[in-house]
């Protein structure tokens, strides 16, 4: 019976296939960016600070939150994993903001890789740069 019901995989809820609703949680994001331009200091004091810091702190504070997801998955604590990969994506929608760039033009890359390779993943480099990158340089 299990095997007669459809499982979505990841990719479907956060780009439902054409003519699909999206989901709620595809919205997330989104709402987030949208979010972001109500935040006073008042209501939201720590976005407010971090969205005043500048592109740098903000950057540095993404790769804060990539190196702890990393650590919490070595320790293998998935709920670890859950919460901080929550707040990398917080700082990478507010990153995006502070560049000027809308989400969707994100999942428009991912959709033309998609198109080009098959799978959203990244692309590869040229030639020259692949042999170092392969060697982890």
């Amino acid at each position: 019976m299990a095997a007669l019901v459809r499982q979505e995989t990841a990719a479907e809820v956060v780009f439902p296939r054409t003519g699909a609703e999206p989901r709620a949680e595809a919205t997330e994001i989104a709402r987030l960016y949208d979010d972001l331009d109500r935040v006073t200091e008042r209501d939201n004091p720590r976005t407010a600070r971090l969205l005043a810091c500048g592109r740098t702190k903000l950057a540095q504070k993404l790769m804060e939150e990539a190196g702890e997801i990393a650590l919490e998955a070595v320790r293998h604590r998935s709920r670890g994993v859950v919460r901080e990969s929550a707040d990398l994506i917080y700082q990478l929608v507010v990153l995006w903001r502070e560049c000027g760039i809308i989400p969707d033009e994100v999942w428009a890359e991912m959709s033309r890789r998609a198109d080009k390779l098959g799978i959203a993943e990244k692309l590869p480099k040229s030639p020259g740069r692949r042999a170092a990158a392969e060697c982890g340089q």
